[in-house]
């Protein structure tokens, strides 16, 4: 019987397991559990905005907006607007940065790792964002909480960064899954547009996290989808033109809102926060008082365009109002989602068109409410096209969205010239998300699994007696960090130079060696970060020790930038070649 390990050595071990610990069953296991904890948060984070909203508009109808007064569609807004400011002003600044982008910056440049602090934030902030009525979605809040609830379990179990991004990307495909009852499509937007990458290491875990939330919603909420969408489907081939017609404005209406955005993202800036969020309510509370449709989610009014409730001067008015009100107050910084508010202006430009088109051809158009099912997509055509199939439960709705969705792609990134609206939104704040096949490969592999451990310490100088000891470990390398700079030295040089002749005291620092520069680096990293902190220090070498333990000494082991090539070499080309 082994006795039992000291505490500090268990501790160690444990943390030595996480570090390697990228298998996929342990990924999947851990993705059911960020399911539940996002799923958790996000369903909280509708009952506390349905609570209030019913509490206080007519008819205790959550989406009511349009029966308030023209003064509490002015008001509240502006009153909502001034709320936030405050309350935002009045934490750290380092907790006010909220939001998709948030959660792209943190996978890109922070291993991942989302604060508490800026998720408490989004949700207090976005839930007045919306009851107040100003023109944001909860998908985008829902995204950085879910984003957090898997970085901060990742965080707490000790877990390698590529194991915490990818309990991030789960944390967000359960987001989406519990906010719009659509688990493929909340899937392929966390891969698609978050992470920019597809890989069937990242599809299982996503997948068990994304049907754990959507199991939760709907024992919470029941499996009714979020819009009540009719039966369609396309009356003959002689529709397609009129469907490429409405992919067409769709694309050109993409470009717009993503400039208007830019354009009012880029003003006030140097106004306090406060002053800019007054401002947005204050706008968002005039587009109120002559649209009120505009108002919070807007829900409500999608399913009245897909119903043919709506007249086609209205749906017009609704789209532009909608783009503006949208732009003005996301753009000055309240904190909401925008990819409720593009369903919005979707699906009743894509009504508009259909009854356009009704007029022009009444023999060749099925039903109008088809093609505001083919404007209410997202940037990612593939997450648009897999939103359709669940929002409509009907497979006759792909053909022709397959060919809306890449019409409005095209023409709103080749025409016009625009990417994502998220990366543009990052490229404003300086910030590069890079997506090439090799960096992607470094950020999924973990810098435990190429290090190597055959290492030993040992003080600058040592009597023959400790060298004789040291070299019995047969080390492949020396690490000396008890001088002004760490360094280490092939094992085979010190016995080398003690054959040489008797020696009572040795110095590593002068025997003849190749001596390599080296820095610590944490041992939950990634491959990514180690050429990064190879750059920056401009060492030969880093040593892996466990920096959330400071008084923990343990090195685990040594990584050269041969070691990362070598590992990329084995096992970064048929990666590469699966893209």
């Amino acid at each position: 019987m082994k006795p039992p390990q000291p505490p500090q050595q268990r501790r160690q071990s444990f943390h030595m397991r996480m570090a390697t610990m990228d298998k996929l069953t342990h990924l999947a296991l851990l993705s059911v559990l960020v399911g539940l904890l996002a799923g958790g948060v996000i369903i909280a984070f509708r009952l506390l905005i349905e609570a209030v909203q019913v509490s206080f508009l007519p008819n205790a109808d959550a989406e009511n907006y349009e029966a308030l007064s023209w003064t509490w569609r002015l008001g509240l807004p502006l009153a909502g607007g001034l709320l936030i400011g405050l309350l935002f002003h009045a934490v750290d600044k380092k907790h006010r940065t909220v939001g998709v982008i948030h959660a792209m910056e943190r996978l890109a440049y922070h291993q991942a790792n989302l604060p508490t602090g800026n998720a408490v934030m989004q949700f207090l902030g976005a839930a007045i964002s919306i009851i107040c009525g100003h023109s944001v979605g909860r998908e985008g809040p829902a995204i950085h909480l879910g984003a957090t609830s898997g970085s901060r379990l990742g965080q707490w179990l000790h877990l390698p960064n590529n194991s915490t991004r990818t309990l991030v990307a789960c944390g967000i495909a359960a987001a989406i899954a519990a906010s719009f009852n659509t688990p493929l499509a909340g899937v392929i937007f966390a891969m698609e547009v978050v992470l920019m990458e597809y890989t069937l290491a990242g599809f299982i875990p996503l997948i068990l996290a994304a049907v754990t939330a959507t199991a939760l919603s709907h024992w919470v909420y029941g499996p009714e989808p979020a819009f009540s969408v009719p039966a369609l489907q396309l009356g003959s081939l002689g529709e397609l033109p009129y469907v490429l017609i409405t992919g067409l404005f769709i694309g050109c209406l993409a470009a717009g809102f993503t400039h208007t955005l830019q354009f009012f993202s880029g003003r006030a800036k140097q106004r306090p926060l406060w002053q800019r969020t007054t401002l947005a309510g204050l706008a968002v509370g005039l587009c109120a008082v002559l649209v009120p449709q505009v108002m919070s989610l807007g829900y409500d009014t999608v399913n009245a365009a897909l119903l043919g409730e709506i007249g086609l001067g209205l749906l017009l008015l609704i789209t532009a109002v909608k783009i503006l009100a949208t732009t003005v107050g996301l753009g000055l910084g309240l904190p909401g989602g925008l990819i409720g508010p593009t369903l919005v202006i979707g699906a009743c430009a894509g009504a508009a068109c259909g009854m356009i088109a009704a007029l022009l051809s009444p023999d060749m158009v099925s039903n109008p409410a088809l093609y505001a099912m083919m404007g209410a997509t997202l940037q990612a055509p593939l997450a648009a096209l897999i939103a359709l199939l669940e929002l409509t439960a009907n497979p006759n709705i792909i053909l022709p969205g397959m060919l809306a969705v890449v019409s409005a792609s095209l023409i709103s990134s080749q025409l016009f010239g625009k990417e994502s609206v998220f990366l543009s939104q990052m490229r404003a704040l300086g910030l590069v998300y890079h997506d090439d096949p090799v960096v992607q490969f470094l950020r999924r592999v973990g810098i435990a699994n190429a290090m190597k451990r055959d290492i030993t310490r040992s003080p600058a100088q040592l009597e023959r007696e400790q060298a004789d000891e040291l070299l019995r470990q047969h080390p492949q390398w020396l690490l000396v960090t008890e001088t002004e700079r760490p360094f280490i030295l092939p094992g085979a040089e010190l016995a080398r130079h003690l054959q040489s002749r008797e020696y009572d005291m040795i110095d590593l620092n002068e025997i003849p060696a190749k001596r390599r520069s080296i820095s610590p680096i944490d041992l939950r990293a990634t491959l990514q970060e180690g050429l990064e902190l190879l750059e920056r220090d401009g060492a030969d070498a880093l040593y892996v020790v466990d920096q959330s333990t400071p008084a923990d000494q343990a090195v685990y082991g040594v990584v050269t930038r041969e070691n990362i090539e070598e590992h990329y070499r084995y096992s970064g080309s048929h990666y590469i070649n699966t893209q």
